[in-house]
């Protein structure tokens, strides 16, 4: 199943909530990241709720994706991702970059006190 992306804009903060799969022939993330970014964007929440597989590729796209927004100075933080991709995160040990909530709130915050 191809990447789907929903985008709500809530405050300063751009939620986007992916469904499908995040792997090497879907780019769309990292074209909409980089054109939210070249717009002015810099708080970001990534709802995985719906991703149910990410491939070595989609890992490579969330960890160039989180350091551009880094090197801009804003914030990007991971919501809910699934059992199966927290694991993935975990053995990858990127637990330790990744910011990841488990509810939108908390998420919500996270970000909009990175912007202050």
């Amino acid at each position: 199943m191809a990447l789907v992306i929903k985008q709500r804009n809530l405050s300063d903060v751009v939620v986007l909530d992916l469904s499908g799969r995040l792997w090497i022939l879907d780019l769309p993330l990292r074209d909409l990241m980089n054109r939210l970014l070249s717009e002015g964007r810099r708080q970001f929440v990534l709802n995985l709720a719906g991703v149910d597989y990410i491939d070595s590729s989609g890992l490579g796209q969330l960890v160039s994706i989180w350091s551009s927004v880094r090197n801009k100075q804003g914030h990007m933080t991971l919501l809910n991702p699934s059992k199966r991709v927290l694991r993935l995160f975990e053995i990858t040990r990127l637990t330790t970059v990744f910011e990841i909530c488990d509810q939108e709130p908390d998420a919500l915050q996270r970000a909009a006190k990175a912007s202050v």
